[in-house]
This record gives structure tokens, C-alpha cells and sequence, in this order.
């Protein structure tokens, strides 16, 4: 992972709502209501309901949730008229790895 990709996702992870959603998303089950249309969390969790835990306004977890796509540490998948967020473990596990090997 170069240091380009690294300074991005430590951008991203320098807010503290960003930084509980991706805790979230680790246990969706245990985090959010479950999906009424899906009844399974196989493509993560809906936009609306983050933005319900956390109390912000849509356009500000848009915002958040698109910055933490550009990172590389969401995924997201449109399902109908909804996008649906889950974690990019790989993305995670490289990262860490880097931290972990280089500082």
C-alpha cells in the first residue's frame, strides 16, 4: 500500500462518526434494526439506517459515506432505490498490515 493510500484512509478515519461506522459495520446485527425489505445484511447495511444511529443529516452521511468509498473502505451495492454500505475487509487488513509493519 503506497503512502498516497494510506494518508487517504487516514483522512477518512479522522472524524469520529466515520470512525463508528466502520465499527458498525463490523457487527451489523448487533448495531442496526434489520433490513424489513432484505431481512439479511449480505450487502450491508442501508444508507438511512447509518444515518438514523447516527443522527446527522443525509447530505452529511452521504458525504461521509462517499469520502470512506474513495478510501477504499466501504463497499457499496444499489439495491432498487437504496445503496446498501459493508466493509472492504481487504482494503482494512492491508492497512492495518501497513501500520502494523511500518510505524
Amino acid at each position: 500500500m503506497d503512502t498516497d493510500k494510506i494518508l487517504e484512509i487516514n483522512k477518512a478515519l479522522a472524524n469520529s462518526t466515520r470512525l463508528n461506522i466502520l465499527k458498525w459495520l463490523k457487527d451489523p446485527d448487533a448495531n442496526f434494526p434489520p433490513h424489513i425489505e432484505l431481512g439479511h445484511f449480505n450487502f450491508g447495511v442501508c444508507g438511512q439506517l447509518i444515518q438514523d444511529k447516527s443522527g446527522l443529516s443525509q447530505p452529511t452521511i452521504s458525504h461521509f459515506l462517499s469520502t470512506m468509498h474513495k478510501a477504499g473502505l466501504l463497499i457499496p451495492t444499489r439495491h432498487g432505490k437504496w445503496t446498501y454500505f459493508r466493509r472492504n475487509e481487504e482494503v482494512i487488513k492491508k492497512y492495518t498490515k501497513e501500520l502494523a509493519t511500518n510505524l
